[in-house]
């Protein structure tokens, strides 16, 4: 039997998006994922110790200790840094190392050889910036838009973790039309035309694809934000009986772990106070949430199901315009980003 190996060369931009675009925030876990003890993740192309300080700051490196690369996250931590288990090698918080206690003064001592993670928390989740210069010493801030950061709104974090490329999680979102047939059976993507006309309107910070003739009666459009930090956003109509706050907002945003493994981080969101917010929130955990999560699993089979290469043996047509205009925005960010590394 004769083998035949095959050599497929991956594309520089598709290597690029694979593994997360640089200079960007992304949200890496939720906040309780990181309690009294370093813990290990893989995200965006490396593998990430994280931990908190005495004051619960939460700092972050490569694990990778750069003696002999033990993984730091199975070390000590000692405040804003931490002690590698192998040799005691510490390192702190922006990727110096303060000490090598079997070997003192000498050159890795003082030196900054791994490669750190600026941090926020916000809204239940951890983020990271993927900076392009590892020992960048400012971050810009984490810009969320108003339903994360005004009190007028209340929120819920819904993370989970899919079984494939996250940019197909992406396509998923901005592909309003699937409510219609996918989520046909849910509690409120049931009404709505099975046919629609889409539209493209430029924003400051991105873009919405939008039905033209519908509303406020299904999955009806998507909104692209890019605010140093790649967010989706979209709405459905509730009823009555989803309690007090008009539409349910939703806010997402989606962060690769491996080529076939994805973060999956959406903010549910209403613009409700006072007693209005009590209510909705005792109904959303009572009653809501499940159906929610039920409408979730059926957007995960479809995409842990599709192959790898689904989206090279595609037949696109007018409802995807939105996928095809973030797809071009995308591969754009990647060739820059090439191109500046290459100067």
């Amino acid at each position: 039997m004769n083998a035949h190996v095959i050599n497929v060369q991956l594309d520089p931009v598709d290597a690029v998006l694979e593994v997360g675009l640089k200079d960007l925030w992304f949200p890496v876990c939720p906040s309780g994922f990181v309690k009294d003890n370093p813990v290990s993740l893989r995200r965006l192309g490396y593998k990430i110790a994280l931990w908190r300080d005495a004051t619960g700051q939460v700092h972050a490196l490569e694990d990778h200790c750069p003696h002999r690369g033990a993984p730091l996250s199975l070390g000590v931590i000692l405040g804003d840094r931490i002690a590698c288990p192998y040799h005691g090698v510490e390192v702190r918080h922006d990727g110096t190392v303060m000490r090598v206690p079997g070997s003192p003064g000498c050159k890795l001592e003082g030196s900054r050889p791994t490669r750190r993670f600026h941090t926020a928390e916000s809204n239940g989740a951890i983020f990271l910036f993927n900076a392009s210069n590892p020992a960048l010493d400012e971050a810009p801030a984490l810009r969320l838009p108003e339903q994360l950061t005004s009190p007028e709104w209340s929120s819920f974090l819904c993370y989970t973790e899919w079984g494939g490329d996250y940019r197909y999680v992406l396509d998923n979102i901005m592909d309003p039309m699937h409510g219609a047939y996918l989520h046909k059976q849910s509690h409120t993507m049931a009404e709505g035309d099975m046919t629609a006309e889409f539209q493209i309107r430029d924003l400051e910070n991105g873009f919405i694809f939008e039905k033209k003739h519908q509303r406020d009666v299904n999955f009806d459009w998507t909104e692209w934000m890019d605010t140093d930090i790649h967010l989706m956003r979209l709405e459905i109509p509730y009823p009555k009986t989803g309690g007090p706050g008009g539409n349910f907002s939703i806010i997402g945003s989606y962060t690769p772990i491996t080529n076939r493994a994805a973060a999956v981080f959406h903010w549910r969101c209403r613009k409700v106070e006072g007693w209005q917010r009590d209510t909705w929130r005792f109904l959303y955990k009572n009653r809501l949430e499940q159906r929610h999560w039920n409408v979730l699993e059926q957007d995960r089979v479809a995409v842990e199901n599709m192959e790898p290469d689904a989206n090279k043996r595609e037949h696109l047509y007018a409802h995807d315009m939105g996928i095809v205009r973030l797809r071009r925005h995308l591969r754009k960010l990647a060739t820059e980003q090439l191109s500046q590394a290459s100067t």
